[in-house]
């Protein structure tokens, strides 16, 4: 690894860490940075141990799964415009999460990420036969995925009403709120994101094979389908238990992998790495606003991320 690219790595995670202390310290109720960094390793802050820092986990587990997994999707359809948002598997995954919420309300939480990761692949695998069969790309293919989410959506609106009375926790879920979740919500995630995780960087080296097209990676050995499967369904198992925990986050797994291309250039186990930390690191930084804003009132930080998301995927389409 080449100097440059190291201190841009340190960079990055100076960042990460930074704002990782910044998300602790902010809220209803400030605390004072040093004192959070030693309340985490004292365990003597009721607040911090038992609300922030779990907070703080899943900011940093789902950010990074959701980039990742917009990485590996657009790495496999080679289409800048794809991530598990765009081409409808984020809304997939909540379809079938709000499904389980409205009509099992006493099931048990382990029970979400199953559901989650159904919806997200049976979409996944309709946008599989598209690509594959009809040579659907570019445009068209987040066209597809937008009227994909919509169907989702819609569908997801007519529960709320049959289901009124769970329609106010279910639409805080469909934003993508970070508020109210513990360790055990921690603990239902971290193993879908330590299972996938050492899988995925054994497939880097098949991606940069498969970006010189199909037809060049068979020749050199290389199983694309086999490849591009698989790939696919770590990306969704990762945004699926991503969505089942906190809800429709849009645009993160768009915007990291642009801009981790950006500082690491486009080798993919660098992208998919420098994916990861910039995805846990917009989410830390956006948690922390929707914390900081109008304290106590807290925002749900989907809504923050996808006020920075809304202009870059428009400033995409122009690109592209």
């Amino acid at each position: 690894m080449s100097r440059r690219l190291m201190f841009r790595y340190s960079i990055v995670i100076i960042l990460l860490i930074l704002s990782s202390i910044a998300t602790l310290s902010v809220g209803a109720v400030f605390i004072n940075p040093i004192e959070a960094i030693k309340s985490v390793f004292s365990q003597g802050n009721f607040i911090l141990n038992e609300y922030r820092l779990p907070r703080m986990w899943l900011a940093l587990i789902v950010g990074s799964s959701l980039a990742i997994s917009g990485a590996l999707i657009q790495g496999v359809v080679r289409n800048a415009l794809a991530s598990p948002d765009v081409i409808g598997i984020t809304k997939g995954a909540s379809l079938s999460a709000v499904t389980i919420i409205m009509l099992f309300p006493s099931a048990p939480l382990f029970v979400l990420p199953f559901g989650s990761f159904a919806g997200a692949l049976c979409i996944s695998l309709i946008l599989t036969l598209l690509i594959s069969k009809f040579n659907v790309k570019g445009s068209k293919l987040a066209l597809i995925g937008l009227a994909i989410g919509a169907i989702c959506t819609a569908i997801v609106q007519y529960l709320l009403i049959r289901n009124p009375l769970d329609a106010n926790t279910a639409l805080v879920w469909l934003t993508g709120s970070l508020y109210g979740h513990n360790m055990s919500n921690v603990w239902v995630i971290l193993p879908w994101f330590i299972i996938a995780l050492p899988l995925i960087f054994y497939y880097c080296h098949q991606l940069d094979i498969l970006t010189l097209g199909d037809e060049v990676a068979t020749a050199l050995g290389s199983k694309v389908k086999k490849v591009k499967m698989i790939l696919l369904f770590l990306a969704v198992v990762l945004a699926g238990a991503s969505i089942s925990v906190v809800g429709g986050l849009s645009f993160l797994g768009l915007i990291a992998p642009h801009i981790a291309r950006r500082i690491v250039g486009h080798k993919h186990i660098h992208i998919t790495i420098m994916s990861g930390l910039i995805g846990a690191l917009l989410l830390t930084i956006s948690d922390c606003l929707a914390k900081g804003i109008h304290p106590p009132i807290d925002i749900p930080v989907g809504v923050v991320v996808a006020i920075v998301g809304v202009p870059y995927f428009l400033f995409l389409l122009r690109k592209i």
